[in-house]
């Protein structure tokens, strides 16, 4: 059965408090929404919704065993969802937050089990733009950051392709306009006594140099 989507264009570099919590309360209420980052557009949903982390990996047809990142509004809410958060984390975070890059710490046990990666571990991010910032001051949790696509394609940076491929689907299609693409964020793990990089993106191996000796 097909889900209502509703659409709202958005100004990411205004800040609108209607529109901000009309997004956040379908959040508030377990719905899973399209939304623009920095990088892509992505899957957003409560972090502490197991219902809609569910929906996310059957919207995407993501295999159970592979985690799901999320994002945060300051640095501080990362010990809500994290413990035995490394002395590393605050460093990096210091230097390159907000923006493209993904830590991967010790996951605190109020997040789902379906949310965590390989020895209960989450992927955090600060993003870069403004309104999602703003938008999880609203929602006071943390959401997920997955890319809105199909597991396995490309990432989806277009708002039209994002309403052909997800209306009907999703609660809320949050029309940005185009984002800016390129690379994916750089994802490093922390969980270990040396950090190790998942995945290299925006954020290169050279300007980490320093904290992977």
């Amino acid at each position: 059965m097909d889900i209502k989507t509703r659409i709202i264009k958005i100004n990411p570099e205004l800040m609108d408090p209607d529109k901000i919590k009309i997004v956040a309360t379908v959040l508030q209420e377990e719905g899973i929404i399209a939304y623009p980052t920095d990088t892509f557009y992505g899957l957003g949903a409560s972090c502490f919704s197991e219902k809609a982390i569910k929906r996310i990996y059957h919207l995407k047809r993501r295999e159970p065993s592979k985690p799901i990142s999320i994002i945060i509004s300051d640095i501080n809410m990362a010990r809500d969802i994290a413990k035995d958060i490394p002395s590393l984390f605050w460093k990096m975070a210091g230097e390159f937050w907000p923006g493209p890059l993904t830590l991967v710490l010790k996951a605190s046990s109020t997040l789902p089990t379906h949310l965590l990666g390989f020895g209960d571990s989450i992927g955090v991010r600060l993003p870069a733009h403004p309104w999602v910032r703003e938008l999880l001051n609203e929602t006071a949790f943390p959401i997920t950051a997955t890319s809105a696509n199909i597991s396995g394609e490309k990432e989806i940076a277009n708002p039209e392709i994002i309403k052909d491929s997800f209306f009907g689907l999703v609660d809320l299609i949050v029309d940005g306009g185009e984002t800016r693409g390129a690379l994916p964020s750089t994802v490093i793990d922390l969980t270990s006594a040396k950090p190790v990089i998942l995945r290299e993106g925006v954020v290169p191996r050279s300007a980490l140099g320093k904290y992977l000796e």
